[in-house]
């Protein structure tokens, strides 16, 4: 039932958010725009782009550092707002998009079609309408034996109703408009840029299997995500940027969090590597843990501070090549130095 409406709900989420925001664009052009619509817009762009960003993505996707209860309930939250789909499969998806990426089998890579035009609108927005998903089961397995998680996702259409709920209570029909449906397009299509422009255009320090760059752009705006190459070198990573002024807003919330002790075990750049690998167009860089858990002995014996802050024993998180392994080993074989 779900998939033979699939294919008109996703065009209905594309192409709603784009007529409106051509209507919004009208009303303010015509000075019909209040100042606070435009603060709602921005206000829950930053909160729901946090949400994809460092929650889906650094937080559930790629466990880049562990974080207490309230923090990851709030991320997790903030993701479900994005209508990008429930957390797990969209974890599941860029699991998937990392084992294959550019390959057969990848989701949304744009180096498969008849030409680059085509390619692009495959990988920006284009995939989504084929239906082809990945198996949870497969890449996200240990996210299903996470019962807080498992609830999240459950419940996400709840919690992207609430997106469109609170701008409307605050600023009425243009509140709605602007907070609610223009940011669902501004973030879609700027998460969407990720698969797309950051897999043809741009600069590629590091030599990774694919066709994955950083673009300077697409970091302003998805707050660090546009470190795509830095990203593919080094998944683990909750820094995508690689130098002091290249705009990782997601990094510095992360590191903020570490500082203010909500955060933990958040895995960076190891700063010896790091330098090398760039020197030498590596295809990976190694990982340092920072801000790890203090507990003392009571705290330890009681299990108090594992996993999320949930009490649950530390998840391991699986390692994408295995994940591969297990489905293309013919692929994978000889290649392990970018899992």
């Amino acid at each position: 039932m779900f998939m033979t409406i699939r294919k008109p709900l996703i065009i209905s989420m594309v192409v709603g958010p784009l007529l409106a925001t051509a209507y919004a664009v009208y009303l303010s052009w015509n000075g019909l725009v209040a100042l606070q619509d435009l603060a709602l817009l921005a206000v829950m762009y930053t909160l729901v782009a946090f949400g994809v960003t460092v929650g889906y993505h650094r937080y559930v996707t790629h466990e880049s550092f562990q974080a207490n209860r309230v923090i990851k309930y709030a991320l997790i939250i903030l993701g479900c707002m994005s209508l990008e789909g429930a957390p797990i499969a969209w974890a599941a998806n860029h699991r998937m998009h990392h084992a294959y990426s550019d390959r057969e089998g990848d989701l949304h890579s744009p180096h498969h079609a008849k030409n680059m035009v085509l390619g692009f609108f495959h990988a920006h927005m284009g995939w989504l309408l084929e239906g082809r998903q990945a198996d949870v089961n497969k890449w996200a397995k240990d996210l299903l034996d996470d019962k807080e998680l498992v609830f999240l996702n459950k419940t996400a259409w709840l919690w992207f109703a609430l997106s469109l709920l609170i701008p409307f209570a605050i600023g009425g029909w243009t509140g709605l408009l602007w907070g609610g449906i223009v940011r669902i397009f501004l973030t879609h299509h700027v998460t969407w840029s990720v698969n797309s422009v950051c897999h043809i255009f741009g600069q590629r320090p590091f030599k990774t299997k694919d066709e994955s760059s950083n673009h300077w752009l697409v970091g302003l705006l998805a707050f660090g995500e546009g470190g795509h190459n830095t990203h593919h070198a080094s998944p683990r990573s909750a820094r995508h940027g690689l130098y002091w002024y290249h705009f990782d807003l997601s990094w510095q919330l992360i590191r903020l969090l570490a500082k203010l002790r909500l955060a933990w075990n958040v895995y960076t750049l190891d700063r010896v590597d790091l330098p090398r690998a760039i020197a030498a167009g590596a295809p990976g860089v190694k990982v340092m843990r920072l801000w790890p858990r203090q507990m003392t002995p009571a705290l330890a014996a009681s299990g108090a501070g594992r996993g999320a802050g949930s009490g649950a024993p530390v998840r391991r998180l699986p390692s994408i090549a295995d994940m591969a392994d297990q489905i293309i080993p013919q692929k994978r074989a000889g290649n392990r130095n970018n899992p």
